[in-house]
């Protein structure tokens, strides 16, 4: 026992001197590097401090999973197989693991002979568990996991046993996609913490931080707000187990409000503040320190834009107390300020392109750093790099050399930059960077060309600490805003790039700078690289560093504000290697193990710019947003559907992020979630031609610059459109919708206000002219029925079968394809789009006005009211949306102007006149004279006799409800409708076919011994159809129905037979007269139809008949409605009412008197329009009631013959006044004898028409 126990008191004196040295260490020892990658230690303290990590183990998250089971049979897989002595006290602090949690992949492979000796034999060599924390932030739940990649250009270990699967999956998160790594080497796996934190006040304290912070105000809006809440409320459920322990205060303005925007819906509390430019809100720094105090939070982000390089509102909030989650002002006017950070960097010998501050440096050692002194530049060094006016730009610009950029210092985003050709072009481009950025300080650079933009995102604290984590590559702009990004940046190589970040991070300590920050680079063709300047703040583009690094960047600015040191943060441990709850240092100059990025991340903007005009950007409402993420792709955006952008807003209101194992599988990933992505509103989206670039050569293959994307627009580079017939149909029927529906809505309202409108405005068809790249189209579009459209053209037609939709689209097919389109009618165009495709259609504008094509704030004239101006040139600049545009006219002459400089301007308004120079020189379309192309329409209705029968049908009632086409079209199309319908009607299996089609749909419904009776009924007439006495058994089926129904017991039974069986029952009552009845019964369907309409408008005048039927049916107007459209079409409606009845009585005179009711209604109609109908009418009643023709054409023979002299030579009056008294109708008989062989009889017959 005394031996044992003075062994225990020894491994205990070890233990403890261990610890001590632990402690105490500057740096942790130095350890060989895991050919498999980096992960972070073991989570419980004692063992992780015993024992180093081994190479080629694994990582793990410490969010609990799921249950999920997760089997591996290979050797590595089991502690046991490989003589391994894992206690379950060494693991209980970490995790417990049940057998509904993945299990624990252990290493098996032996430690390396380099490492550090253990403490003590009897502890074994056991083997550290590492483990990496899951995605910075994540949209599943908190059980979701992460495993970690090894670092690229690392050694891979040889494969044992199985080969690694090698795929990976993605699930989407808010701040990124959370990466998992799957494979024979990978698994997924958990650590629970031994400890909870249940405030911010209690994780500070933990963490070694010195500030609670546990209210936020963002004086943001947009997706800057969106991403930061989204972000925090993430790291906010892991550490605490409650998204709202941080709490979030926006700022409101009134367009804000107005546009539904997103983010105000998340927020915690919202602070209403002036509408209008930002700086009456977001970039007023006064404002934003005052509502900070007022509320009262302990910290204010800021975010990007607005006021967030602004180094006055750090100091303010300083001064009053509150954090600022970013640097320092003097920092941020250090690095942040363009003039003043290129200074720095040339201190710091960084390479800096020819500007008009080249050779300014500030004196700064070395030695200054370690003594916490940050370096700082005088006013009068800072002066001497900017331009004081447009004389001494130009003079800066001669001296570096053509082409130049002009720079706002303040600037960013796009704003405050252009670039300059030439000299004649100077002083027009320097006036608008003063309007972009008021106030700013402005210098001049050289213009890098072919370069691309490269970028190191940094992350400082404010213990001295910096970081940088991996780069960007944001070559892809426009404007000099960027476009398209991506993460790692892989055009430069791999010393290249570090070099880089080296001195991205010197100069982040050389100011002092906290917080995250970003600094820019023109990476030239010949490797070399000049700095651009640094952000001091997020960057628009952070997530893709989030994906590809796993650090949660708005929490980490949170953490920081807080006063935790970096290596406290535990994103931050974890990409290094270490616990991600443990607080031992890390040196991260030369780390035991280098972060390296994992995958390949292509980020794509989206903005609500028009790229067929130059990206001009437009504000508006959003009706739909539609974004189908997957595992590899998210995104988030600043507004949804019902929202939209007011004019104050940024273009920029969505980013979408896709995650790929390399460049080539993340650009796939995109192009697929961009042709998902819908976005329908009153602006043009960027998505399609994105789509366009990620799919071009140039950009697959990485040959791009910072000036590849100008050259496109340059070049007139436009995204995919639809087929242009396909778009000109498209366009047609929108146009014609539009009109169709406004006419009914006029004409429905008028009535709700007891106006009386003429029926002719209720139209059925239009005319529609489009004109599509300079071509003419001239359509005329009809409804057939609420669903057929008829398009015509230069004398041919297609029909086209259309749906509204819900959304305001329409779902038609054309030509053997089924599509669904939208349209928006501009100030000068109609943009429809077709299966997420655009094209513009223009209107015949005059061009002597000049409009303003959207809404924004007219800056200045530059002309004077009646200056001349040429074509192309510019004559006016407006603000829109925080940015200037320049507006152009199309023809040479004098601007006369309408709007005063400062007016506000909606889209389309006059905003000049101009008198032309050369009123002939106005380019004139060309007018189309093609046909519309034969299309392959789609079966959508059988043809089978019935169904047949049942088409041509619903188009004759559709006729009789007011649709009705234009001639020639309506009276061929009308002729064949009938004649198919009576044909039908007259076929023997027409009833059989309908009676097949309900016992087939009734199958599983109904008795099969009564199935099998009416079957059997069916067959035995079926195989006598053709007799001439063959009937259709109705009686037949209606006793089998009621046999059936009389053995039912139950009355509940019988009820839900009959109901079952309910279209059988009314078939059998449609034909219980046969197929000459059911044939008189649809016509006189239609003759009802006709009637019911009519007889409303035989009372009065129409004005008053209208009166009348609006008071019948308040205080809802649509029956009126109807009515009064159905009339409209009267003239054409009576050309089917007339060819029914020939059609039903010319050719069965019996028939007339079945439905003579209805026929002497007819005869009653007395208004001029319905005059044809009644005549008919009265002519077939009359005609029924007559003798046969050849009965009465005897008689009149007779009576001419019976009138002459024997002779034949002279006719006796007398005989022909019977003639003339007859009652006998020969108006049809008495013509044929005007050709009588008997000169005499036709003689006769001429003075009997004579006397009639």
């Amino acid at each position: 026992m005394f031996h044992l126990a003075a062994l225990g008191l020894i491994l205990w004196i070890l233990l403890l001197l261990w610890r001590t040295n632990s402690k105490t260490a500057t740096m942790p020892v130095k350890r060989k590097e895991s050919p498999s990658g980096c992960g972070p230690l073991a989570a419980e303290d004692d063992v992780a401090s015993a024992q180093p990590p081994h190479p080629g183990e694994h990582t793990r998250s410490t969010a609990a999973t799921p249950p999920t089971h997760v089997e591996d049979n290979s050797p590595q897989a089991s502690g046991a197989s490989a003589g391994l002595d894992v206690k379950p006290g060494a693991l209980q602090a970490s995790s417990e693991i049940t057998a509904e949690e993945p299990a624990l992949r252990v290493n098996t492979r032996k430690p390396s002979n380099s490492r550090a000796p253990m403490l003590s034999a009897k502890l074994g060599a056991r083997e550290r568990l590492k483990f990496i924390l899951g995605a910075s932030e994540d949209n599943s739940s908190d059980e979701e996991l992460l495993v970690a990649k090894p670092p690229s250009g690392a050694p891979q270990p040889a494969p044992s046993g199985p080969t690694e699967a090698g795929s990976s999956g993605m699930k989407p998160s808010m701040s990124g996609l959370h990466l998992v790594k799957k494979g024979h080497n990978h698994r997924k796996m958990d650590i629970q913490r031994d400890f909870a934190v249940a405030s911010p006040a209690e994780f500070v304290t933990r963490f070694g931080g010195s500030r609670v912070v546990d209210k936020v105000l963002i004086a943001n809006n947009g997706i800057a707000a969106v991403k930061c809440m989204r972000s925090i409320r993430r790291w906010s459920y892991e550490m605490f187990r409650n998204e709202r322990t941080i709490r979030f205060v926006v700022m409101v303005t009134p367009e804000d409000l107005k546009a539904n925007a997103e983010y105000i819906k998340m927020a915690d509390h919202y602070v209403p503040v002036p509408g209008g430019a930002n700086n009456n809100n977001y970039a007023n720094v006064e404002l934003i320190v005052d509502i900070a105090k007022r509320i009262p939070v302990q910290a204010v982000w800021a975010g990007w834009g607005h006021a967030s390089e602004n180094p006055k509102l750090p100091e303010l909030l300083d001064k009053a107390g509150i954090l600022f989650l970013g640097p320092p002002s003097k920092a941020m006017w250090a690095l942040g300020d363009k003039v003043a950070s290129s200074i720095v960097a040339q201190s710091a010998d960084i390479p800096t392109l020819p500007w008009s501050g080249s050779g300014l440096t500030v004196d700064w050692e070395e030695d200054d750093q370690f003594q916490g002194n940050a370096i700082s530049v005088p006013p009068e060094v800072y002066v001497k790099g900017c331009v004081l006016d447009v004389d001494d730009g130009l003079v800066w610009a001669e001296k570096i050399g053509y082409p130049v950029v002009i720079k706002a210092s303040e600037g960013g985003g796009g704003k405050g930059i252009r670039t300059v050709e030439n000299y004649e072009d100077f002083p027009s481009l320097y006036r608008q960077v003063q309007t972009e950025v008021p106030g700013s300080p402005i210098f001049i650079m050289q213009l890098a060309q072919h370069a691309r933009h490269l970028e190191v995102q940094i992350l400082a604290d404010e213990y001295g600490h910096a970081i940088s984590l991996f780069g960007r590559d944001c070559s892809i702009q426009r404007r000099h805003q960027k476009i398209i990004e991506e993460a790692p940046a892989t055009i430069a190589s791999s010393s290249t790039f570090e070099q880089m970040e080296q001195y991205a991070v010197r100069l982040a300590k050389m100011v002092g700078y906290v917080s995250a920050g970003t600094v820019e680079y023109l990476y030239s063709e010949d490797g070399g690289f000049h700095f651009l300047e640094l952000n001091p703040r997020l960057q628009v583009e952070h997530p893709c560093t989030e994906m590809i690094g796993d650090v949660n960047l708005p929490a980490a600015q949170l953490q920081i504000a807080m006063g935790i040191p970096l290596h406290r943060i535990k994103d931050i441990r974890l990409l290094y290697g270490e616990n991600p709850w443990g607080d031992t240092l890390i040196n991260f100059e030369t780390p035991e193990c280098t972060p390296s990025p994992r995958g390949h991340v292509i980020a794509a903007r989206i903005t609500s710019e028009n790229p067929d005009e130059g990206f001009k950007p437009s504000s508006g409402t959003v009706q739909e947003l539609n974004f189908r993420s997957s595992k590899n792709v998210w995104g988030y955006f600043s507004v949804g559907a019902t929202g939209g952008l007011h004019e104050f807003a940024d273009s920029q209101f969505g980013h979408c992020f896709s995650w790929g194992e390399n460049r080539e599988e993340a650009i796939s990933n995109m192009v697929v979630a961009m042709k998902e992505l819908s976005i329908r509103g009153d602006f043009r989206t960027t998505v399609e031609y994105l789509i366009k670039l990620l799919e071009t050569e140039s950009f697959r293959n990485n040959d791009i610059d910072t000036s590849w994307l100008d050259h496109l627009i340059a070049e007139k580079v436009q995204a995919e459109r639809p087929d242009t017939m396909l778009g000109i149909v498209c366009g047609a029927l929108h146009v014609a919708d539009a009109s169709f529906q406004k006419s009914m809505s006029d004409y429905l309202h008028s009535l709700e206000r007891g106006q009386v409108l003429p029926a002719a405005s209720l139209v059925n068809s239009v005319n529609v002219d489009l004109i599509y790249e300079g071509v003419k189209f001239c359509l005329k579009v009809a409804r057939q029925s609420p669903t057929t459209f008829v398009i015509m053209m230069n004398n041919s037609n297609i029909e086209i079968d259309v749906h509204k939709l819900s959304d305001g689209g329409l779902l038609l097919s054309y030509d053997g394809s089924s599509h669904i389109t939208y349209m928006k009618e501009e100030v000068d165009s109609y943009r429809v789009t077709v299966s997420n495709k655009t094209c513009m259609f223009e209107k015949e504008t005059d061009p002597t006005m000049l409009r303003s094509p959207t809404a924004g704030k007219l800056l200045h004239y530059a002309v004077d009211d009646g200056g001349h101006v040429l074509s192309g040139e510019i004559y006016a600049e407006m603000e829109v949306m925080k940015m200037v545009m320049a507006l152009t006219v199309q023809q040479s002459g004098r601007v006369h102007f309408v709007k005063r400089p400062g007016a506000v301007l909606t889209p389309g308004c006059v905003v000049a006149r101009v008198d032309l120079d050369d009123p002939s020189s106005i380019h004139l379309v060309e007018l189309n004279t093609a046909v519309l192309p034969p299309q392959q329409p789609l079966p959508t209705v059988g043809e089978k006799l019935h169904q047949v029968f049942h088409c041509v049908l619903e188009n004759l009632v559709k006729v009789m409800a007011g649709y009705c086409l234009e001639e020639p079209f309506f009276s061929s199309k009308l002729k064949q409708w009938v004649f198919t319908l009576m044909k039908t009607l007259r076929d023997p299996s027409l009833p059989l076919l309908e009676l097949q089609d309900i016992i087939t749909s009734l199958a599983s419904r109904i008795p099969a011994s009564v199935e099998k009776d009416i079957r059997k009924v069916m067959a035995q007439y079926a195989s006598n159809i053709t007799s001439v006495l063959c009937q259709f058994p109705s009686q037949k089926i209606a006793n089998i129905l009621d046999s059936h129904a009389a053995t039912l017991q139950r009355k509940s039974d019988r009820e839900v037979f009959f109901m079952n069986t309910q279209s059988i029952v009314q078939l059998v009552q449609r034909y219980r007269s046969g197929i000459r009845g059911y044939m008189k019964s649809v016509v006189l369907d239609l003759l009802k139809k006709y009637l019911r309409v009519e007889i409303q408008f035989q009372q009065a005048h129409y004005d008053k008949c209208v009166i009348n039927l609006r008071e019948q049916h308040k205080p809802d107007m649509s029956p009126v409605l109807e009515y009064i459209f159905s009339h409209a079409q009267v003239s054409k409606k009576n050309i089917l009412v007339i060819m029914l009845i020939d059609q039903l009585c010319g050719k069965d005179s019996m028939l007339a008197d079945e439905l003579m009711d209805i026929l002497n209604e007819l005869t009653q109609l007395g208004k001029m329009e319905h005059s044809k109908v009644a005549l008919r009418a009265r002519q077939v009643l009359i005609a029924s009631h007559l003798p046969s023709y050849e009965l009465r054409h005897n008689q009149v023979e007779s009576i001419f013959l019976s009138a002459i002299d024997m002779y034949g030579h002279q006719f006796c009056p007398e005989n022909l006044k019977k003639l003339i008294l007859s009652e006998t109708s020969i108006f049809d008989v008495l013509p044929n004898f005007f050709y009588h062989s008997n000169q005499v009889v036709c003689m006769a017959a001429l003075e009997r028409l004579h006397c009639l």
